[in-house]
């Protein structure tokens, strides 16, 4: 897939590539909204992103005391990610990220994406968004049995582009984890949706500017 390249960078997608927090933030509320509940702020939505839809829809329910229904949850999981396909326009792709992604394709090292986000509404989104020429290899929260921070799915990444050595970017504790399990070095965008200090989180090196990403991905496979 990747022309027999060793060299890698295998990239988170929301908070790391993407801001999508506007998009999973009004489908949420169409989702309260059709179930009676009270919406959420921006601020609450975004503290719930980052381990996958299941783990979402858990954190909506605990706030509105309904978080033993389990029927319910397994209900509006399904909704949520019928909605999730198409929850693009509201998706900005942060400063400097199409730059660095042509400036890394160019070194040449191979790209690939692992997320927590589901494999059809990650590829909708990339589409949308112009980048998915970008990853030949796309690992979503639901294709595999697990998810990050299980270390499964960075190694099913790495697998998948046949290569060696390999950085791992993205911005939050569950990032850093399955990094770290997977035994590969992690920068850490700090601009994200990481829930503490970036001092409180393992990485090999920070950034808030991704023209400072061919850098330090060089550096890190040096």
């Amino acid at each position: 897939m990747n022309g027999g390249l060793t060299r890698a960078v295998i990239f988170d997608l929301d908070g790391t590539l993407i801001d999508s927090a506007p998009d999973i933030h009004a489908a949420a509320n169409t989702l309260m909204a059709q179930h009676g509940f009270a919406p959420f702020t921006p601020a609450e939505t975004r503290s719930f992103i980052g381990s996958g839809v299941p783990h979402f829809i858990t954190c909506c329910l605990r706030a509105r005391d309904r978080a033993g229904d389990a029927a319910l949850r397994a209900q509006l999981i399904a909704e949520f990610i019928e909605l999730y396909e198409t929850a693009v326009t509201l998706t900005q792709v942060y400063p400097g990220v199409a730059d660095a992604l042509t400036a890394l394709a160019a070194e040449p090292y191979a790209l690939g994406l692992c997320t927590n986000k589901p494999v059809m509404p990650a590829r909708a989104v990339l589409a949308h968004l112009g980048l998915d020429a970008h990853f030949p290899v796309v690992i979503g929260g639901d294709s595999l049995t697990v998810r990050k921070p299980d270390p499964a799915p960075l190694r099913a990444a790495v697998a998948g582009l046949g290569a060696r050595d390999v950085v791992y970017v993205g911005d939050s504790e569950v990032d850093a984890e399955t990094a770290a399990r997977a035994g590969l070095p992690f920068a850490l965008y700090t601009q994200g949706y990481r829930k503490g200090p970036v001092a409180d989180i393992a990485h090999d090196r920070a950034f808030d500017d991704f023209a400072e990403l061919p850098g330090i991905v060089a550096d890190l496979l040096s």
